[in-house]
């Protein structure tokens, strides 16, 4: 009896014991890709950009120390799994399919969708119903087309090679809308003339799953720790105001 008492014992104190966390890395190598401004590129030979001043906020929220790589876009995962790097802020858009090899953190920016109008057309908010008979562009095989296609069946929906030439179609008259990447249509205002012709009239609201989860932090299955503490980070430079310091220095309007 003491015998089979002692393994009980044993037992009891085994499960009370507490489970032991891999350490994080030290340093965390983050890789980024350095050819996507304004959110990575090179510059005086190093990495540059929104995504490399937020990893450095987020590594001093998170109290890691973390160093910067550079690897080209071609391969960018396949590094990570082979332990070349410990992350990757990279412009990598959260989908099902990367999802099935990687982990990721909490988006830390998204592009929002948005219309654009002529600068004559007094087209308020939008939703779905009000696009009824509307012809509104937008780019082959982007989010922003299957979006009109579910949301929108009633529109006049029409396909193009990219934004800018739904864009010029717009410009002509041709169409009475554009819905896309709001980088890609401010970049479109800010052309000779561009702000002249036309105006932003509002974002789809965020949230719909056919306009993807965003971009966020790529990490190895199974580093949850590492995965944790960059989600904490990136909820305390949202909160302290850090993060839109940093936004506001590449890009015009709110990504979070």
């Amino acid at each position: 009896m003491s015998r089979l008492l002692s393994r009980l014992l044993v037992l009891v104190s085994l499960a009370a014991s507490p489970v032991q966390a891999a350490p994080l890395p030290d340093p965390v190598r983050i890789a980024t890709e350095g050819g996507n401004p304004p959110f990575n590129y090179v510059e005086d030979g190093k990495p540059a950009g929104f995504e490399v001043d937020l990893a450095e906020a987020l590594c001093k929220a998170a109290g890691l120390t973390c160093r910067i790589v550079l690897h080209q876009w071609d391969g960018i995962i396949r590094g990570l799994e082979g332990a070349e790097y410990d992350a990757i802020m990279a412009s990598l858009a959260i989908t099902p399919k990367r999802r099935s090899r990687i982990s990721f953190s909490r988006s830390y920016y998204r592009i929002p969708s948005s219309y654009m109008a002529r600068r004559d057309d007094q087209t308020g908010p939008l939703d779905p119903a009000a696009l009824k008979g509307r012809a509104v562009g937008a780019a082959a095989h982007s989010p922003q087309l299957a979006y009109l296609e579910a949301r929108a069946p009633e529109a006049d929906i029409r396909s193009f090679d990219s934004v800018k030439d739904a864009g010029y179609d717009l410009r002509l008259g041709r169409l009475d809308l554009v819905l896309g990447d709001k980088r890609e249509l401010t970049e479109i205002l800010a052309l000779p003339d561009g702000a002249a012709c036309c105006r932003l009239v509002g974002d789809v609201p965020p949230g719909d799953p056919l306009l993807g989860e965003g971009v966020g932090i790529g990490l190895r299955k199974g580093d949850d720790a590492l995965r944790e503490a960059f989600d904490r980070a990136i909820a305390a430079v949202i909160a302290d105001g850090t993060y839109d310091r940093i936004r506001a220095k590449y890009l015009p309007f709110d990504t979070k």
